[in-house]
């Protein structure tokens, strides 16, 4: 389930606006943007429809209590940026199975929002070829966030959590995986 924050921060990176540009187009002041952004304030419904707006962006609700691709990706870069690898993967597994977990347009909504980048283009993609997997599964239009080409690696490599992990096969990595230039075995994402 998506913090508004978060949600509010990656409709405007996705538009790249600042937060002073976004402050001038939803009429309100830069400040009011920081807060309702931050992670200490819950921002009031008609503030975070304001904002959105500003940023081109509307507000939907599902009834789900799953996490989205957005929140995934502000948690997997707060994990690469503690130097924790494994505790990114446990994110991108999460997302795997939150995803899972609902169908149809649910499963559709999960992966709406444009998610802020990692910091990694590895990582990046990975996401995209997550959600791209599991949305075709069910033959989901897929958001143009993750057909954007600066989330897929020009040339191959492996998303490498522990440096002694063997590189999987071609026969071995999801072809959305393939596709994103990320190699990561489809075991990885099997239920336990």
């Amino acid at each position: 389930m998506s913090t508004a924050g978060v949600s509010l921060r990656a409709a405007r990176k996705s538009r790249q606006l600042t937060q002073a540009q976004l402050a001038q187009l939803a009429g309100v002041d830069q400040a009011r943007v920081s807060r309702s952004e931050g992670d200490d304030e819950v921002p009031r419904f008609d503030t975070v429809d304001r904002l959105l707006a500003g940023s081109g962006h509307r507000l939907y609700a599902a009834p789900t209590r799953r996490d989205d691709a957005a929140t995934a990706a502000w948690r997997i870069r707060g994990s690469l940026e503690r130097g924790d690898r494994h505790d990114a993967l446990r994110h991108l597994i999460q997302l795997n199975d939150d995803l899972l977990a609902e169908s149809g347009l649910v499963r559709g909504v999960l992966a709406v929002t444009t998610p802020e980048r990692t910091g990694r283009k590895v990582w990046d993609a990975a996401i995209a070829a997550l959600v791209s997997w599991r949305l075709q599964e069910e033959r989901i239009p897929l958001p143009d966030w993750v057909a954007d080409g600066a989330r897929a690696l020009q040339h191959a490599r492996v998303l490498q959590v522990d440096p002694a992990d063997p590189v999987p096969g071609d026969a071995d990595v999801p072809e959305s995986f393939r596709r994103h230039g990320v190699l990561v075995w489809r075991d990885t994402f099997a239920s336990v």
